[in-house]
C-alpha cells in the first residue's frame, strides 16, 4: 500500500498524529489516547502502518511471556513528497481532505469527552476567516505560518508541556 493510502484513513491519521514528536509508544498507549476506536481496529491500522514503512519497532520487550512493541513514526515517510503531490488527482484530494477532516473530528470529540476538557480556558479555536490576497501576498502568509510553526514542532513532551493539534487549511473559495 502507497503513503498516501496509508494516511488516507482517520484512525491512521490519528495514530500518526499520536506519534509524531518523537514519541514510541505501545499499541495499549495509543488505544489510551485513542479510547473510541476498538483494540482490533486500532491493531490492524498499526500492523498496516508498520507494514507500510510508516511506523517502525522502536523497542521489544517481554512483558508475561508476549513481546510488547514500542512504535515510532518514521517521519520522512509520513508525508506527501511534492512529486506525489503533484500526481494527485480531485478525487484523491477529496479523500485526502475528507480523511483529515474526519480526522479531526474524532481528535476533537476526543477532547471533548476527557474529564475537565475546557475549550475556554484551553484556548480552542475554529475560526474561519475569508481574506483576500495577492499571490504576493499569499506566499508572504505562507512563510510567516511556516515561521511560527517550524520552531515549535520539534518540541519534546514535557511535564510542562501540553499538546495541541494545529491544523491550517488553506484553498480559493469561490468569489461572492
Amino acid at each position: 500500500m502507497d503513503p498516501l493510502e496509508l494516511l488516507g484513513h482517520p484512525v491512521r491519521l490519528r495514530i500518526v498524529h499520536a506519534l509524531r514528536g518523537g514519541r514510541a509508544l505501545t499499541t495499549g498507549e495509543l488505544g489510551e489516547r485513542i479510547a473510541d476506536v476498538s483494540k482490533a481496529t486500532l491493531y490492524r491500522h498499526v500492523e498496516l502502518l508498520a507494514d507500510g514503512g510508516i511506523l517502525e519497532v522502536a523497542e521489544e520487550r517481554r512483558v508475561r511471556g508476549a513481546v510488547e512493541r514500542r512504535f515510532r513514526l518514521r517521519q520522512e515517510r509520513a508525508s506527501i513528497t511534492p512529486e506525489q503531490l503533484e500526481q494527485l488527482t480531485a478525487e484523491d484530494h477529496r479523500r485526502g481532505f475528507a480523511a483529515a477532516m474526519a480526522a479531526l473530528v474524532a481528535e476533537f470529540d476526543a477532547y471533548l469527552g476527557r474529564d475537565g476538557a475546557d475549550p475556554i480556558a484551553d484556548l480552542v479555536g475554529y475560526r474561519q476567516h475569508g481574506i483576500w490576497l495577492t499571490e504576493t501576498e499569499l506566499h508572504t502568509l505562507i512563510e510567516g505560518l511556516r515561521a511560527a510553526i517550524l520552531p515549535v514542532l520539534s518540541n519534546e513532551a514535557t511535564p510542562t508541556r501540553t499538546r495541541y493539534l494545529l491544523s491550517p487549511i488553506l484553498f480559493p473559495a469561490e468569489d461572492p
